[in-house]
This record gives structure tokens, sequence and C-alpha cells, in this order.
């Protein structure tokens, strides 16, 4: 079955201020990666527009009006001191949002077998009341909500292996108990979130600290021994994946040692388990990863395990 690329042009025009990391060239840079023949029958979509009562699901009114209401005309409005919107950012928001619903519409109807979204502005630090580190809207956890209210999924899982811990995302799983979310990040490090001592709602969230130099060793035994077994005795009806590839050693804005063979392992292992637990239903969404030659041999080497390959 197919392989979905949700991606959009506008994506590329975000952008949040000169020399800013989360940068258009991210896209760039993984669209050229995704051009070679292997990826000749990738199925490449155009981004719709999200909705509203899409986000809706996730965050308030307030906070969709304050990022809506407050694009800019030119130059940029700051949200924080990370994170900023320019001219195009609400309807780059927008792209991604109905991107990641539109893959779980074609996911959950078996029209595809999984999908990626290729899309920016990440999400994952977006908590429900407010926009943060990089982020306006928690695109992963909306794509949640859209595949529990719309197609009845009673239990939807979100495996992020970013560097950074997803504060928004875990936020949202402490307030819906249909939701799983399980994260491996460095620790100490932004935001300052995700202790293991943290689980959720009857055990839904899952926390892997990782120290300032850990390897493939750390991160793998991570896995294996506390996020792969709470995954499997949740029985997610589908997965979502937060594809951040920040903990590669390359990357400039943390301090893991992770080598692109670890990101390859660790989608193969969560595609293993989505088979075992939901017919493969995975959706993954980009998150963070700002060395583009990391970024982009790492998300070749994702899409690669999506494809079968």
């Amino acid at each position: 079955m197919t392989t979905l690329l949700y991606t959009h042009s506008v994506c590329q025009e975000h952008e949040a201020g000169p020399h800013h990391p989360e940068s258009p060239e991210r896209l760039k840079a993984i669209a050229i990666a995704l051009e070679t023949e292997e990826f000749a029958f990738l199925q490449r979509r155009e981004a719709p527009l999200g909705t509203v009562e899409q986000i809706a699901r996730q965050h308030p009114m307030a906070l969709i009006d304050s990022v809506l209401n407050n694009i800019p005309t030119a130059g940029y409005h700051y949200i924080d001191g990370d994170t900023a919107m320019n001219p195009m950012s609400g309807e780059a928001a927008l792209r991604a949002v109905g991107g990641i619903c539109e893959a779980v519409d074609e996911v959950m109807t078996g029209k595809a077998r999984n999908a990626f979204c290729a899309t920016r502005p990440p999400g994952h630090h977006a908590e429900r009341y407010q926009s943060m580190g990089f982020c306006l809207f928690n695109n992963v956890a909306i794509g949640a909500a859209h595949a529990h209210h719309v197609y009845g999924a009673e239990k939807v899982a979100i495996v992020d292996f970013d560097v950074h811990h997803g504060n928004g995302s875990q936020d949202m799983a402490e307030q819906n108990a249909y939701m799983f979310y399980a994260s491996s990040h460095q620790s100490p490090c932004y935001p300052g979130t995700g202790f293991e001592r943290e689980t959720g709602l009857n055990g839904n969230v899952v926390n892997v600290e990782l120290a300032p130099g850990s390897g493939s060793e750390a991160f793998r035994e991570g896995y294996e021994a506390k996020i792969f077994p709470k995954l499997r005795a949740f029985v997610p009806d589908m997965l979502m994946i937060s594809a951040g590839f920040d903990a590669h050693a390359r990357d400039p804005l943390a301090h893991l040692r992770l080598q692109t063979g670890d990101f390859e392992w660790v989608s193969r292992e969560l595609l293993k388990i989505a088979d075992e637990c939901c017919e493969g239903k995975v959706v993954s969404q980009l998150e963070g990863g700002y060395d583009l030659t990391a970024l982009a041999d790492s998300v070749a080497a994702h899409v690669r395990v999506l494809m079968g390959n």
C-alpha cells in the first residue's frame, strides 16, 4: 500500500527572522533528499488548508485568534523570543494542520498505509493555551484529535523522538485519556519538562530522559525497556510520530549523539508495533532537526522505512 508525502511550498515561506534555526532551508533540504529515484513511488500531495474547527479540538479560540489575528503584513510578530511569525506564517500553519488531518483521513479510511508530513512550522511545543518553542499549533495532537473525533479512534498514540521534550503534546495527553504520549529527549534541555516521574492519566505518558552526550545505546535501551512495552500495552488504533531529528550528533541545538541509523531503527521498530496493534496505521509529522545534512539523511531513512524499504 501507498506511503503519502504531504508538503506545500508556502511552508517554505514561513520564517521567524534572519539566522533562525527553524528555517525554510530545512524543507528545501528534505525536498532534495526525497527527489532521488528510490522515492519515485512516494505519493506526493499538497497539504490543504486546515480549519479552525480542526484546531479547536485541541486549542481554545483565544489561542487560535491570537495567532491568526496577529499575522503581520510585513516584518515579524514575536510571540516569544524564539517564536515569531512573518506574513506567510498563518497560511503555513493552516497547511501544516490541513496536511496532517488529510493524512489521517487517508490512513484511517485505508486509502494509504501511512504518511509523512513535511510541513512547518513544527508543533510539539505548542501547549493548549500557549504557542512557543518555534511552534504555533500542535499539529500532531490536532491530528490525534481528528482521528478520535472523526473516525472514532478510541486510542491514539504519539511517540516523539525529537531531542526536545514535547511539552505541548504531553499537556494535551494529560487532559485526554484517549491519547498516549511517549517521548525520548535530552534532559536537562529546553523546555525543561518531561520528567520520568510524570505518568499522565492512568499511565498514558512515558518520558525517557537522556543525559547530554548519550548515544545509540542509551536511546535504544530507553525504547526497548520503557516506551515499546507501554505502547504495546496501550494498543493504539493509530500511531502518530513526532519525527524530530535534532538528536543527531551533528545537530547544533542539543548534545545527544545519535546517528542516522538510530532513526531508521526506531522507525522500523515503531512500524512493527503498529502492524501488531493497528494494521500499520501510522502518520508521521516533522518536528525538529537543524543540521541540514543530518536532517536530509535522517528524513530519507525514516521515509524509506515507511515505504517498506
